[in-house]
């Protein structure tokens, strides 16, 4: 833990501050400058698009290409709390997963809450992937997302399931949170003290769901939800996170459902890793763990390829 304290990481909301502060704080702590020790990064081009959206606004997307195409296409979902993150904060990332799975990756900025509360940011992850199969035909398509972002990915592929597509050859979450009744959480080990607490993500739920009774939804109470049909999915987890122990019990329902799941736990790490692995080698080395796991799961689906 000594080495992620003195690297710092993504900020806790402070309820000191009001949602914009937050978000400025958080994209100043998620953008760092590229270290010259560092290992070399492959080039990848990004550009910005616009997506439309169901109820007829538009949001932003940036879509990455890498050097190496090898038919893939990741729709990619933010996290910071829903409230926090955003295309820029996760830039960094998104290189990463376009350069080492050769793969092209479309970034999503959905709305957010408190101006934008649930459904929202998940209708307009719905879009952003059916924009992304819409405009990357043939490729294996993988939906993915750290934290919130891995939470929306899992409500758009059951959606994908329920309305027909698009298909999906797999879905990678990165700690997701999945019990917005936080009972797993407060009953974790390191439900304090460590980057993220319970408390916080008390914040989190009622900005993105003000309303208690939609918290039942099965597209918010993902731990309970029918996760039958699902896509092959990687699941991710930090050994100091509240959301651990979720996630691990996500990845048995997913089993249980028939569902292949691969679980990568996080030892000696916290939620928000996969965002310092330029200042923390534990954390670069179990992201490109979690990289590996989902090139294999790929690996062993079949599904078009471009050509």
């Amino acid at each position: 833990m000594i080495a992620w304290q003195r690297a710092g990481g993504p900020p806790v909301p402070d309820r000191d501050l009001t949602v914009e502060q937050a978000r400025e704080r958080y994209l100043a702590s998620s953008v760092r400058p590229h270290r010259e020790d560092g290992p070399p990064r492959a080039s990848v081009a990004s550009a910005d698009h616009v997506i439309d959206t169901e109820d007829g606004s538009s949001i932003r997307c940036r879509v990455y290409t890498p050097e190496t195409d090898e038919g893939r296409v990741i729709t990619f979902l933010h996290g910071g709390g829903w409230v926090m993150g955003d295309v820029d904060s996760h830039d960094r990332a998104c290189r990463m997963l376009a350069s080492s799975l050769g793969s092209v990756v479309v970034s999503a900025d959905y709305r957010r809450p408190p101006e934008f509360p649930y459904p929202t940011p998940l209708r307009d992850a719905v879009a952003a992937t059916r924009w992304t199969a819409a405009s990357f035909p043939g490729r294996e398509h993988v939906v993915a997302g750290d934290s919130a972002g891995g939470a929306l990915s899992l409500g758009v592929a059951m959606d994908a399931r329920d309305t027909g597509g698009p298909e999906l050859a797999a879905l990678l979450l990165v700690y997701p949170p999945v019990d917005p009744s936080l009972r797993i959480a407060a009953a974790c080990d390191h439900a304090e003290g460590y980057l993220l607490s319970v408390e916080d993500m008390a914040w989190n739920y009622e900005m993105y769901v003000p309303d208690p009774e939609r918290r039942s939804d099965p597209a918010v109470d993902l731990l309970n939800a029918d996760l039958r049909g699902l896509p092959p999915t990687v699941l991710a987890t930090a050994e100091f996170d509240p959301l651990r122990d979720e996630g691990i019990q996500l990845t048995e329902k997913l089993a249980a459902s028939g569902v292949p799941a691969r679980h990568v736990p996080g030892p000696g790490l916290v939620h928000g890793y996969f965002l310092m692995q330029d200042m923390v080698p534990a954390a670069a080395a179990c992201s490109r763990l979690v990289v590996d796991e989902l090139h294999a799961v790929l690996k062993s689906v079949s599904a078009p390829r471009a050509t």
